[in-house]
């Protein structure tokens, strides 16, 4: 009998995955444990080992394709047994394309059926639906009303909905005729929205669709934060300080104002808001396969060292593709820096349910009068905050800030608390 290759859960929040690519081709003989496929999560990417020897029978789904979790992707088996395609195909799941070695020539799968409408919402009532799933039913014109969910508590995600359109279900209104864009003459690159570049660009839309975002700009005095990694750079290296950036420094802050924000350190469900007492931080890092955000535990409890050691430790793993799923789970705010590339300010997208995320631009002078009256110019960094409106006002936000920019200001007294 046939083994099945299943796709693994990849952390509680992991709904697809997407098809890199096989290492392996129909027919190729494999042993247990031996890489056949390679897949990614919205942020990481893994292997998928063989789970028995023998031969690869069949490939259910081909490079490119979004595959829920604990799919079967393949079967092994010995060669000219015969392998029956899993029921979710059979039932029109989904997939982008689907192969079987050894079935029966000329043999169709069943139609799909038709699922039955659900119970029509009361006008205005909330329909509870995941932010991947509000976005894809966005970007087909898809209305969400009547599509039965198969998440937690009958929530609808983003396979419900490409379901719905698969059978046949309309969309809200069709889309008014564009003329064909005229293409530009030179060489023309096509980039397919894949992966992970896919699954940001869903998750961005959807963060802007079902949030009410509002950006604060200040900045802080950050003469401190210029002699502290000066001095970090001169020490003797026993002390493990020489690697600490202004960036640590800064996550170092945010974590130390959180605790005294809650209201900032928490999400917003749509029906409550959580705050927390814990500050597990996120951080966007720049990797060639996109940005991702892995998480600081309990950053608020750990001192500088020990956040630039995680901080450093986390970015490594995020560029050389080794992050895990549960290190880009759960965070309660994220901090974004493009300070580096000489951005001032800028408008950080939150990454929901979180209600905050915080941009850090680059360090410039700027014009200062002293209490005597007089001008002069200081090096100030950059602050701008995103709040989701829905849960958090603009005055609690602007004394985060101005807690934030008195830390940063004061940094020899905050690592003495």
């Amino acid at each position: 009998m046939a083994i099945p290759v299943i796709l693994p859960r990849q952390g509680q929040s992991v709904e697809t995955c997407a098809i890199v690519g096989w290492k392996k081709r129909l027919g190729d003989a494999v042993r247990t444990g031996e890489v056949i496929c390679e897949v990614e999560t919205d942020k990481a990417s893994f292997e998928i080992e063989s789970p028995a020897d023998g031969t690869l029978l069949a490939i259910y789904h081909e490079a490119g394709s979004q595959v829920p979790v604990l799919a079967t992707l393949a079967a092994i088996g010995t060669p000219g047994e015969k392998v029956e395609p899993p029921a979710s195909l059979a039932a029109g799941a989904p997939v982008t394309a689907a192969t079987a070695a050894g079935a029966s020539a000329g043999r169709t799968a069943p139609a799909a059926p038709v699922a039955p409408p659900a119970p029509t919402p009361a006008p205005g009532a909330r329909i509870a639906a995941s932010p991947r799933a509000k976005a894809f039913a966005a970007a087909n014109a898809m209305p969400l009303a009547g599509i039965p969910g198969t998440g937690p508590g009958g929530r609808i995600i983003e396979r419900d909905v490409k379901q719905a359109l698969a059978a046949g279900r309309k969309p809200a209104a069709a889309p008014r005729t564009q003329p064909a864009a005229r293409v530009p003459s030179g060489t023309l690159r096509e980039i397919k929205v894949t992966g992970v570049r896919r699954l940001i660009a869903e998750r961005m839309l959807a963060s802007l669709t079902t949030t009410a975002q509002l950006t604060l700009n200040s900045s802080a005095d950050a003469r401190a934060l210029q002699e502290f990694r000066a001095r970090f750079k001169e020490s003797p290296e026993a002390m493990g300080l020489r690697g600490v950036t202004i960036n640590d420094m800064v996550l170092f802050a945010v974590s130390r104002a959180l605790l005294q924000h809650q209201d900032l350190n928490a999400h917003f469900t749509g029906d409550a808001i959580r705050q927390f007492a814990d500050v597990d931080l996120g951080f966007a890092v720049d990797t060639p396969r996109g940005l991702i955000v892995p998480v600081i535990r309990n950053a608020g409890a750990l001192g500088l060292r020990a956040i630039a050691a995680e901080a450093g430790r986390l970015a490594t793993a995020c560029r050389e593709g080794r992050v895990t799923p549960d290190e880009l789970a759960g965070g309660t705010f994220t901090v974004t820096n493009l300070g580096g590339l000489g951005v001032e300010s800028f408008t950080p997208v939150l990454n929901p349910p979180q209600v905050g995320i915080i941009g850090i631009g680059s360090i410039i002078p700027r014009a200062t009068q002293g209490a005597d009256g007089s001008i002069s110019f200081i090096p100030q960094i950059g602050l701008s905050l995103t709040i989701n409106h829905q849960a958090v006002d603009g005055a609690p936000g602007a004394r985060f800030l101005q807690t934030l920019s008195g830390l940063i200001a004061r940094f020899d007294l905050l690592l003495v608390q």
